[in-house]
């Protein structure tokens, strides 16, 4: 995947300015594809100079800014992109290359670390959960605060929140036993 499948992915959900979208990326899809602000606007640009996306300006409170939309070109990148496969990417986490190493070498301590970590996957879990409960709220279908549609968009939007909460009481549940046999 690239940065500018998850920015046309954005921008088909709600289109908008630059700014507006690295605001909603930080509160979505950055969870699972992070990106800076720079990273988001040096992209635009190239979606736009690709003729997949069209900026309009209008006037804000900073000067001129742009409003982006979504164009043929790009709509039918990023179907081709989701029908293609792609095999699952290796596990690449450093926390465990220094568990390993401090089994070999009797020290330092990991212990701190891991529980650092561990903190860590216990807030991401909360603000998973948070946000589930503020955009899926019990007993409504249709995702209030993602597109506002329902049905199978929002099934889908759901089912992407899910598994971070799934990676994240795995990961939760794995940190506790494993400091518990330290």
């Amino acid at each position: 995947m690239s940065l500018r499948h998850a920015i046309l992915t954005a921008l088909l959900e709600k289109p908008g300015s630059g700014a507006e979208l690295a605001r909603r990326f930080d509160r979505s899809f950055g969870f699972f594809w992070p990106a800076t602000h720079q990273q988001i606007y040096r992209e635009l640009g190239g979606l736009e100079r690709d003729g997949m996306v069209r900026s309009t300006g209008r006037g804000s409170s900073r000067g001129r800014a742009k409003d982006y939309e979504v164009l043929p070109a790009g709509r039918s990148e990023l179907a081709d992109w989701t029908g293609r496969q792609q095999d699952p990417r290796p596990v690449r986490e450093e926390l465990m290359i220094r568990l390993r190493a401090s089994a070999v070498l009797g020290s330092p301590d990991i212990g701190p670390e891991l529980r650092r970590h561990l903190g860590l996957h216990r807030r991401q879990l909360r603000t998973y959960l948070d946000l589930k409960e503020q955009t899926f709220p019990p007993g409504r279908t249709g995702s209030a605060g993602l597109t506002g549609g329902t049905g199978r968009g929002s099934h889908l939007q759901l089912a992407v929140l899910e598994a971070g909460i799934v990676f994240e009481h795995a990961w939760v549940e794995w940190a506790e036993a494993t400091l518990d046999g330290l």
